[in-house]
């Protein structure tokens, strides 16, 4: 039975990742979960200098998830390099850095720094506000996607994986943006943008008012834009959003993802990942599915 997918030249032993930003760096996950286990490990997104983060409250409960508006805090590429890394280094599994910048150049520059490393595959996260365009996200702009993908395909020597908002009207225009400047593959969804009150005390749940709605509240909706995009484009498909069981990965593979990113189910059961990879190998034996490339885009 074969569980291994190739995904942008690089071979995972499955399709089960963690998403960025719910698992560190694998550090407190790995008292739980035994990491080898994993495809691979998508870091918490770092930037080339320390960002202190969005104001406190960050996080609120939602019916079906979470809003979160961290604010993307992270202790910088120094420290990043210096302690993650080595860790993550120990075991044997992928290792997936997300970057993170409030302009272009800043992207660059981290993706050049850590061309050396040890990670395996880049996921650049666009979702960050453009300090150069208003705050406006890069991932909410076609033309922008384009270009910060060539920008930083320029420098990479790891495959290039864009992390796409879902926030936009058409997620396929994103997707092939991003395609010809050259990624090698996309991750999709990032978190829908919410909002949520506290009647009691009259006021925002969030300090910065809105954030990012994660769990299983938004899966619907990310499969059907893992759906659409694979219809689009010829690169592999990270697909995300909402996942919290083997049912609900193996239904992303079906919709055309390559892997798979198991985000704030990580912050209710900190064993889901190892339980997913176990679930789909046992649905595998059940299904008489000898090599799951043959689920992936099954559903036409």
């Amino acid at each position: 039975m074969n569980t291994s997918v190739n995904f942008a030249g690089v071979t995972l032993k499955n399709p089960v990742l963690t998403a960025s930003g719910t698992f560190g760096s694998g550090m407190e996950y790995s008292e739980f979960v035994n990491l080898n286990r994993l495809g691979g490990v998508v870091t918490k997104g770092v930037a080339v200098t320390p960002w202190e983060g969005n104001p406190t409250p960050r996080v609120a409960e939602t019916t079906g998830g979470m809003l979160n508006a961290i604010g993307l805090q992270n202790p910088g590429l120094d420290v990043f390099m210096s302690r993650d890394l080595p860790f993550l280094r120990k075991f044997d599994t992928k290792i997936v850095v997300n970057v993170c910048g409030h302009y272009e150049e800043e992207y660059v520059e981290a993706v050049a720094r850590l061309a050396d490393s040890c990670a395996d595959l880049l996921e650049i996260n666009i979702s960050c506000p453009n300090v150069k365009e208003g705050g406006i996200a890069f991932g909410t702009n076609a033309a922008k996607i384009e270009e910060i993908t060539r920008a930083v395909k320029r420098v990479a020597r790891q495959p290039v994986i864009m992390k796409l908002s879902p926030n936009v009207t058409d997620i396929t225009e994103m997707a092939l943006a991003a395609q010809n400047g050259g990624a090698d593959a996309v991750s999709l969804i990032n978190t829908i943008t919410g909002m949520k009150i506290d009647i009691n005390r009259r006021t925002f749940a969030l300090a910065n008012k809105t954030g990012g709605l994660s769990g299983p509240a938004i899966k619907p909706v990310a499969v059907r834009m893992v759906y659409q995009v694979a219809q689009k484009v010829s690169i592999p498909i990270l697909g995300m959003g909402g996942i919290a069981c083997a049912e609900d990965a193996i239904e992303f593979l079906m919709a055309g993802a390559t892997a798979v990113s198991v985000g704030t189910a990580n912050f209710n059961n900190p064993r889901v990942t190892e339980e997913i990879v176990a679930g789909i190998e046992t649905f595998m034996k059940n299904h008489a599915v000898d090599d799951i490339n043959s689920l992936i885009g099954c559903v036409k």
